[in-house]
């Protein structure tokens, strides 16, 4: 099967602005005092429900990966860009980073403790996100845990320059009730949701989704 035109327009574009993404925002949760909270939640609700692998999938240049290292899991990070991919490894030579697609993962069945999705649903069209939750549903053990990020909207928004770079990139908002009625469809429960409002340079607010996987 050949890959979606936007899927490789995806990968271009990060390949393109990797290095130059990784360091405008290596410190950016030092900044932001909710997402840490939300990703601690993640992290102490794995734990306590028995701990194991976790994955980071669109993990970019894997601050995040590395921020939940620190907080005690065995994390690693999957990213559609081998640019990212190489950026991420260098950046953080202890953990494991994996080239790889959120539609289709080299990942075992019920696998994983949890699963960590931060702004990387964003760039998938609405009527492939029901494949991609069911995939996350797919390599979830039951009672493991979900994380999504993303911005809150209908919006479609083409960026033809970020970090630097021209590049031709789409990132479509969500809504957060949407959102719950897929995972509702994957067999995946919300468990709590954030909201926050914009923090300069963000445009819209910004929505932290934890999920639980009902799968027997």
């Amino acid at each position: 099967m050949s890959e979606p035109l936007d899927v490789a327009a995806t990968r271009n574009a990060y390949d393109t602005v990797a290095a130059d993404y990784e360091e405008l925002l290596r410190d950016e949760l030092a900044q932001k005092p909710i997402d840490r909270a939300v990703l601690g939640a993640f992290a102490e609700y794995v734990v306590a429900s028995g701990g194991g692998e976790v994955a980071d999938l669109g993990c970019g240049p894997g601050r995040v990966t590395a921020y939940l290292a620190d907080l005690g899991l065995d994390v690693f990070g999957v990213d559609l860009s081998p640019g990212m991919v190489g950026v991420a490894r260098a950046a953080h030579p202890e953990l494991r980073f994996d080239v790889g697609t959120m539609a289709s993962l080299d990942i075992p069945d019920a696998s994983l403790a949890g699963v960590v999705a931060w702004y990387s649903i964003i760039h998938t069209p609405p009527e492939r996100q029901a494949g991609i939750f069911a995939e996350f549903a797919r390599v979830l053990r039951p009672g493991g845990w979900l994380l999504l990020a993303f911005q809150v909207g209908d919006e479609v928004v083409h960026l033809q320059r970020a970090y630097g770079h021209e590049i031709d990139l789409h990132t479509r908002r969500q809504s957060p009730e949407r959102i719950r009625e897929l995972l509702e469809g994957a067999g995946l429960a919300e468990f709590a949701r954030t909201v926050r409002e914009p923090v300069a340079p963000e445009k819209s607010a910004q929505a932290y989704v934890l999920a639980v996987s009902l799968h027997a």
